[in-house]
């Protein structure tokens, strides 16, 4: 830490512990907490059950919890594709050119979500492109909301980037596309999988223009949370919301693990 003194790191750590525990772990604890119980009168949840999680696990919220990975994944690819390539392109302009690109990028995420869902919803709701009632709405929405952290995280990394390997392979006759293939990339490679992991949890969770988009037949997690806690089943949207959670953390795992190995290589 950067406090040297003793108190100074108890003060520290009885700060984090205080701001911690109320906004963050104790919200946290509660859902975890509801999802075991079958009534909550008193200072404590009663009943405790495992049938919530039963039936998270099968039926509509199994079928939702894979509509939300499909989602999610290929608006993750979809989003890293285009914010490398952006940034990519974007390391050759110049200064102000950059800052307009960056602007354009980080518009969708400076305006509500909701604002996003309704203008996709406007633009293909007619011919001559016609999306409106498929799953290929919900995953180009995901992937506009998304797009901004990839190409972000994917900037600052470039900017990072030391030039002198991209030199000394040019020097050795190395053309652009092998350059980019085997040194540029390689060299990002972190902070690829670090913008996949964001892109991935943000698309998990979101909510409020998967709301106006999405058809019966692609109900994703986090909806299908909403209208189980909005009929007054707060109980089992707990179990699926802890399953929602379990899922997304189990695979940012996988991935700091994808990332911890290419930054060793």
């Amino acid at each position: 830490m950067l406090v040297h003194s003793r108190a100074g790191r108890w003060a520290a750590w009885a700060f984090f512990a205080v701001l911690f525990l109320p906004l963050f772990a104790l919200p946290l604890l509660v859902v975890v907490a509801a999802s075991f119980a079958t009534h909550w009168s008193g200072a404590f949840p009663s009943g405790p059950t495992t049938a919530h999680y039963a039936a998270a696990v099968q039926g509509e919220s199994l079928e939702a919890l894979v509509t939300s990975l499909v989602t999610a994944v290929t608006a993750s690819l979809l989003a890293l594709t285009a914010g490398t390539w952006a940034a990519l392109a974007g390391a050759a302009l110049g200064r102000r050119a950059r800052r307009v690109l960056d602007a354009l990028f980080m518009l969708p995420v400076a305006v509500p979500s909701v604002v996003v869902g309704l203008a996709v919803l406007v633009a293909f709701s007619k011919p001559p492109l016609l999306l409106n009632g498929t799953s290929t709405i919900v995953v180009l929405a995901h992937t506009i909301l998304v797009t901004a952290f990839a190409h972000q995280s994917v900037s600052a990394a470039i900017r990072r980037l030391d030039p002198v390997y991209e030199q000394a392979a040019a020097s050795l006759g190395a053309r652009p596309s092998y350059v980019l293939w085997r040194v540029r990339l390689p060299l990002l490679l972190p902070s690829l999988t670090a913008a996949a992991g964001l892109c991935f949890a943000l698309s998990m969770g979101e909510l409020s223009a998967t709301m106006m988009l999405y058809p019966p037949d692609w109900l994703p997690l986090p909806v299908r949370i909403f209208t189980a806690t909005d009929r007054g089943s707060l109980f089992s949207g707990s179990a699926v919301a802890v399953v929602l959670m379990a899922t997304t953390l189990l695979v940012l795992l996988a991935v700091s693990r994808v990332r911890t190995r290419a930054s060793y290589r």
